[in-house]
């Protein structure tokens, strides 16, 4: 029989891409948030028991997206309750996979090749970076929960108005520049291989509580926009708005690789071109002001 799996924020860039790729696999329940809202404590004791034969739960729902003020201000504390309200219910579950961030290292100051010891050395400054310190300080205590902590990720269905890499692909395929506000490295990871990450824990039992998801490998925003210029046949203008470097966003993985064994990464470049292709596919949908 097909595993049943709880996804939270599966209208989501991560969500998507799960259901879209591991759907055929597994009994993946997706509720949208008229269908359960995850704040409400009453509401998600009583799905969990309605739905009595979850195996596990990957928790990807956040909320606070907006970059408005007046959505962030409560965003602290609407992702904690959901967070603990998930938690309640880990007894009706073997198992949940929750999505780490590597803001919470601390992101007022460089983040270098950061290994999973290094965390609680800074508590994160911003409110994103310590809700998510706040969770692994619970998770640190926990059985059956493994926290997946996020650097960069790229890919389809991701919010191509903010995220860097499929902003600067649309602003190619239109005609626009490439605008970076201050050069930085990254760490990135292209969704098609965090979806495989995501299925060897959804089999796999938990050696460690927590695994920063990331290539080990380093490139920065110029890098990519002039990559994006050799892939297309438009080559935009490349316009960095502050010089020097701003701070480094890059981990350690070999706990994660010494978990996964012999898992190759796909090539940057070659994960770069095939979302290109997807985006020169869906180009009339693409909606961005100048």
């Amino acid at each position: 029989m097909k595993k049943k799996i709880l996804l939270t924020g599966g209208s989501g860039f991560i969500g998507k891409n799960i259901i879209e790729q591991l759907g055929n696999k597994y009994h993946i329940l997706a509720p949208k948030h008229a269908e359960l809202d995850l704040a409400d404590d009453v509401a998600t004791l009583s799905y969990f028991k309605f739905h009595n034969t979850i195996d596990l739960v990957i928790h990807a729902a956040v909320v606070g997206g907006s970059r408005t003020e007046e959505y962030e201000k409560d965003s602290l504390k609407n992702n904690l309750r959901i967070f603990f309200n998930i938690i309640k219910n880990r007894k009706h579950v073997k198992k949940i996979i929750y999505f780490g961030s590597g803001a919470e290292y601390d992101k007022t100051k460089p983040i270098k090749k950061v290994k999973e010891k290094d965390f609680d050395k800074r508590v994160p400054q911003d409110d994103y970076g310590f809700f998510k310190y706040l969770c692994s300080k619970y998770i640190e205590n926990m059985d059956n929960i493994v926290s997946l902590r996020i650097f960069g990720m790229f890919g389809k269905y991701e919010d191509y108005h903010y995220r860097f890499i499929s902003n600067a692909i649309c602003l190619n395929l239109l005609g626009q520049p490439i605008k970076i506000n201050q050069n930085v490295y990254f760490d990135y990871v292209y969704i098609n291989d965090f979806i495989k990450i995501i299925e060897h824990f959804i089999h796999r039992a938990i050696k460690h509580k927590f695994y920063n998801i990331g290539t080990g490998r380093k490139i920065n925003l110029l890098s990519i926009a002039k990559k994006i210029n050799d892939i297309a046949t438009h080559k935009s203008q490349i316009i960095v708005k502050n010089s020097g470097l701003n701070n480094e966003y890059t981990c350690n993985n070999i706990q994660l690789m010494k978990e996964l064994g012999h898992f190759r990464f796909t090539p940057f470049d070659v994960s770069l071109r095939s979302l290109y292709n997807w985006y020169r596919r869906n180009i009339s949908a693409i909606k961005l002001t100048k």
